[in-house]
């Protein structure tokens, strides 16, 4: 979607600009029409630039047009209360700082509004000394919120764990999933094309996890056959079949106190999916030839390219076992649906390489890196791994240039474009561009309608013929706050 930049001002209109820009603003919403005008007049005089509202369906719509400081609204008023008007606009944005006026018979009901999010009230009639107090700290607490936001902000922008790197909004999104599900005890399922990254984003659960001084243990399902898997898992003990000379630990005692990585999990064996649940259910693993169960503690993560619902509803999965690790989903998004990743992803590997073979690669022509991010990544990030790899050892001098890559699939012959009807790749397109129109403006209709060139109705019917909620997009993600053992440089 197109940046939208605004036209140069004139010098007389910054100067006006610049003037109300360093103003702080106060949505004040009573349905008394006196009391709002004396407070607008006393605050004004303070040097708040002051919006009013006798209605607080107005003051909502108001409070989406504009950037709030402090909402000061009375409790009671018609259609909704001063508490309800408060959790709609935090929804909009959360630091917002809200003041009640209160009567003295409803300060019961105003002290549980705070608790529920206001950062305090005033009684009627106000004091006018008292309101210019809380609205000072209402700023300051908002300001300190906001300074944290930014900061947090700035660590996620740059995500780096191990070969994991991503800016995108898909990449930032499972970042925040990593972090959030971490501390728990949950089942994850990872699931994502190969080359994706599924193995890194376990680690990167397990090292944030109150496991991590545990041991962290991977296994490929797919790469071992169904005869040694069970082996693997379970292990045996001395003399249990041919050729078991001594005893082996399987891979979940192995994982004790720790996390195991079972890797397309979607490969199992109908035999072996029943016996993964037994574990799963249990806690208990048997070893081959033995009589004597083991507890384990082992917190499971799973991954697959694979749908296992699908699976399921075609019998080649237990729906049972489903339920049991299907229970945290991660969706890891292929690299051709996050290409803006792609330069980022060049600079590491070839900065990776680089030192590993004692080179020093310096430019990437432009051709290059249009080549990159225009090419499907079948293989995804493995893939372009493997390439940059290869460039920097072909590579004779610091510049990596468009006549290295005539042996690779990036210049080879490109498959046709599959085309689709032309109503349905506008209405994709059209979805799309709603989505990110939201996303951009964090659900707010007005903006977006502005930003989209239509008029306020018009847009409504157009984001509903497309399903669209705009209240969606309000909530203010909070930002990931990742560890210093995650960004290596």
């Amino acid at each position: 979607m197109a940046q939208v930049l605004p036209l140069k001002a004139s010098k007389k209109g910054s100067k006006k600009r610049r003037k109300m820009e360093n103003k702080r603003r106060i949505l004040l919403v009573d349905d008394d029409l006196n009391i709002l005008e004396v407070l607008k007049m006393r605050l004004e005089l303070k040097g708040y630039e002051v919006v009013t509202a006798s209605d607080p369906e107005e003051a909502l719509a108001l409070f989406e047009e504009g950037d709030f400081d402090v909402v000061i609204t009375d409790q009671r008023m018609d259609k909704m209360t001063g508490q309800e008007l408060m959790l709609e606009c935090q929804k909009i944005d959360p630091t917002t700082q809200v003041i009640l006026f209160t009567a003295y018979g409803t300060i019961e009901q105003a002290v549980a509004t705070v608790k529920a999010g206001a950062f305090s009230y005033v009684t009627k009639p106000v004091d006018h000394h008292d309101l210019a107090l809380k609205i000072e700290k209402a700023i300051e607490k908002r300001d300190l919120l906001r300074q944290l936001a930014n900061l947090r902000q700035m660590v996620v922008e740059k995500f780096l764990f191990e070969d994991m790197v991503g800016e995108s909004p898909k990449m930032k999104a499972v970042f925040r999933q990593i972090m959030a599900v971490a501390p728990t005890e949950s089942t994850v399922a990872i699931y994502g094309e190969s080359g994706t990254g599924k193995e890194l984003v376990a680690k990167a659960i397990h090292i944030h996890s109150q496991r991590a001084k545990g041991p962290f243990v991977a296994v490929n399902c797919a790469a071992i056959p169904e005869t040694l898997l069970e082996d693997e898992l379970f292990g045996h003990v001395k003399g249990a079949f041919t050729g078991a000379v001594a005893s082996k630990v399987g891979l979940f005692v192995q994982a004790n106190r720790g996390t195991l990585f079972l890797d397309e999990v979607g490969e199992m064996s109908p035999t072996m999916q029943a016996k993964l649940l037994r574990v799963v259910e249990t806690g208990e693993v048997r070893p081959l030839g033995s009589d004597q169960v083991k507890k384990v503690d082992v917190r499971l993560i799973v991954a697959t390219k694979r749908d296992l619902q699908k699976m399921v509803k075609e019998g080649l999965f237990r729906e049972d076992l489903y339920y049991r690790i299907h229970v945290v989903p991660i969706y890891l998004p292929p690299l051709r649906e996050r290409k803006e990743d792609i330069p980022l992803l060049m600079r590491h590997f070839f900065k990776k390489f680089s030192e590993k073979m004692g080179k020093k690669i310096e430019t990437i022509q432009p051709e290059v890196v249009d080549l990159f991010v225009s090419y499907h990544w079948p293989g995804n990030v493995r893939e372009l791994e493997n390439l940059v790899e290869y460039l920097t050892a072909l590579a004779p001098g610091q510049v990596i240039t468009k006549a290295m890559l005539a042996n690779t699939p990036l210049v080879q012959e490109r498959p046709p474009v599959e085309f689709r009807p032309l109503r349905e790749a506008k209405d994709q397109f059209v979805r799309r561009y709603l989505e990110d129109l939201f996303k951009l403006t964090r659900g707010n209709v007005s903006q977006a309608a502005r930003l989209a060139g239509y008029y306020r109705a018009d847009f409504y019917k157009l984001f509903q013929k497309y399903g669209l909620d705009p209240k969606k997009y309000r909530q203010r993600r909070e930002p990931l706050d990742v560890g210093k053992d995650l960004r290596k440089s």
